[in-house]
């Protein structure tokens, strides 16, 4: 067998080239949103579209977990006199899972919107200390699964839209600053919370143009355009205590980094009645049963995995009850097509730096509707690792004809064990099915698509020379070339351990990142190289293809306002006024 042909002839992935490309990266923070007008349905009705989600340790607070959840894609700050704001007929809902024995959540978040118009004798939205519309919110909790909720927050206020400084400022207008309006806004609920809920700019930034004009991206004729630029959305931000979201009989504090007992999953979305009726006038009446409309939890998901036909579905469905016709499209991802140089990849070259291993190790192909792993099925090299059949069942290597089962699967719909393969390279000695360094261990395999946080894992602080929006893909750098964490296979902190897809940071550019994943970077980590890896003529793993892979971007990566180092760390939203100036 190929790997133990190669486990004698592998040295350790210490090589300049790539400690310069992470040098590169060290310097770059960016950030990214993923589901903005992702499906008919739903571009249709802006006031309940799930735009971003986000999950991480609180980085001044520890003891804390924020999770953003946003909502209204494409705001105008200047778009009146109707300027945006949350729906009264939408529940908006953040759902954490944290026991994967308990079929479901455990914990949701509930928030329902009220409005009042303060002076309907005018046309602007702000006049003299009136508000038009004035919104409110009502936080409930619910701990047994959706069963029962609690009110924890009433009469919650809601900032009203920057509209200029006229409106804001003046005396006759509120006559404050935006900047008070907005931390007033932060609110602590009765059981422990921080919450604040209104606009903000919006934190998504891509060149949308050129990924959706057919992948190009980054441009091939002309330089690469952020499409939501001085956009605003609205937010659901809430930082709750570590112990509220600990699974029940969890330990109080983690018996190591990478514990999995504080393993959460977290997914958003919004519901409608299912019937409106028109009445007269401005008289409308909503009734029947709640139906979800939209939800979020891996970013990118609808949007760029599940195909159009789909889309509609997908956002009915939860992550308990999702068609098994739609895991295809994990284990044959469309965009890895456009990475093959055998399917449509001459098609597409912005995408020419990231190429699938076909031939990894001289063995494994991992292009589309090959097998992948599966050829070592029954193996006694596979006895006691993640893809044993007597560890998690078929669930990781399911069948053949599903190469991405191993890599694309587990991030997207399982998360990642803390179990061989899933170690990297570092201590293997050549052999990807040996025991490595850990780095991960998100796993959550109940349900479907979640964006999974292991609560245990340190926080990288925001100013610390490693932190970098590459997330794991940047920790599993570090862990297989930087001294001293390559110097030994022991569990220990890398930086960046604590970024997606461990959760997701504000900062954290998941369209690059899950690009350079369909891309095989995953694959390379854990010691399946690129086929350009020849041990007998060079000795390092880190050949050209994987560069290529490491330093694609798409050509936008900084957002268009800063974050911020405290709760709700977003940034505050566009002005009317400014845009244009």
């Amino acid at each position: 067998m190929k790997i133990i042909q190669y486990q004698k002839k592998f040295r350790k992935a210490v090589v300049l080239p790539l400690l310069v490309v992470i040098a590169f990266f060290v310097q770059m923070t960016s950030s990214i949103a993923s589901s903005h007008r992702e499906a008919p349905l739903i571009s249709n009705d802006p006031l309940a579209d799930n735009t971003d989600l986000y999950a991480f340790r609180s980085p001044e607070n520890p003891n804390m977990i924020t999770i953003i959840a946003n909502y209204i894609p494409g705001q105008l700050p200047e778009g009146g006199p109707n300027y945006y704001t949350f729906g009264e007929n939408v529940r908006y809902e953040i759902h954490i899972d944290n026991d994967a024995s308990v079929p479901g959540d455990e914990i949701v978040y509930r928030m329902e919107f009220s409005q009042e118009n303060q002076d309907p004798s005018t046309f602007f939205n702000i006049r003299l200390g009136q508000e038009n519309l004035k919104t409110t919110y009502t936080l409930s909790r619910s701990i047994d699964g959706g069963v029962s909720f609690q009110d924890i927050v009433t009469e919650g206020v809601v900032p009203p839209y920057n509209i200029g400084p006229r409106s804001i400022e003046s005396g006759a207008g509120l006559n404050t600053t935006y900047s008070s309006l907005f931390n007033s806004a932060i609110t602590n609920t009765s059981t422990g919370e921080r919450v604040f809920a209104g606009s903000i700019d919006d934190p998504f930034y891509v060149d949308l143009g050129g990924i959706f004009d057919l992948g190009n991206s980054p441009r091939q004729d002309g330089p690469a355009r952020d499409a939501l630029a001085k956009y605003n959305c609205h937010t659901i931000a809430l930082q709750i205590p570590i112990a509220t979201l600990l699974k029940e009989g969890a330990p109080a504090t983690p018996t190591n980094i990478l514990d999995a007992d504080y393993v959460i999953g977290v997914w958003a979305s919004a519901s409608r009645p299912a019937v409106k009726t028109l009445i007269t006038g401005d008289q409308v009446e909503y009734s029947g049963d709640w139906v979800q409309v939209s939800r979020i939890g891996m970013p990118l998901t609808n949007e760029a995995v599940i195909p159009i036909g789909a889309k509609d579905e997908w956002n009915r469905l939860t992550p308990y009850n999702e068609n098994p016709d739609h895991f295809e499209y994990f284990y044959n991802p469309e965009l890895a097509l456009y990475m093959d140089d055998d399917q449509f990849g001459g098609a597409v070259p912005a995408f020419s730096a990231l190429r699938i291993q076909t031939n990894s190790l001289g063995s494994f192909d991992f292009s589309n509707e090959a097998d992948g792993l599966f050829g070592l099925k029954g193996n006694p090299a596979l006895a006691g690792t993640a893809l044993d059949d007597a560890v998690f069942g078929t669930l990781l290597l399911p069948a053949a004809g599903k190469p991405r089962s191993v890599d694309l699967w587990p991030a997207f719909h399982t998360g990642v064990p803390n179990v061989i393969p899933y170690q990297l390279a570092t201590g293997k000695d050549g052999n990807p099915l040996a025991a490595g360094k850990p780095f991960v261990n998100n796993f959550l395999p109940n349900g479907g698509d979640m964006l999974r946080l292991n609560m245990a894992v340190p926080v990288t602080p925001r100013n610390d020379p490693n932190f970098s929006s590459l997330g794991l893909i940047q920790a599993a750098a570090i862990g297989l070339t930087v001294a001293p964490f390559n110097t030994t296979a022991d569990l220990e902190f890398i930086p960046n351990m604590d970024g997606f897809p461990n959760g997701r940071r504000l900062e954290d550019d998941v369209t690059r990142i899950e690009l350079q994943a369909v891309g095989g970077v995953v694959l390379a980590a854990i010691g399946l190289w690129y086929d350009d890896y020849d041990p007998t003529t060079s000795p390092s793993p880190v050949t050209q293809d994987l560069l290529n892979v490491l330093t694609y971007t798409t050509g936008v990566e900084t957002n268009d306002a800063p974050f911020t180092s405290t709760f709700p760390y977003v940034a505050q939203p566009w002005r009317g006024t400014e845009i244009g100036q």
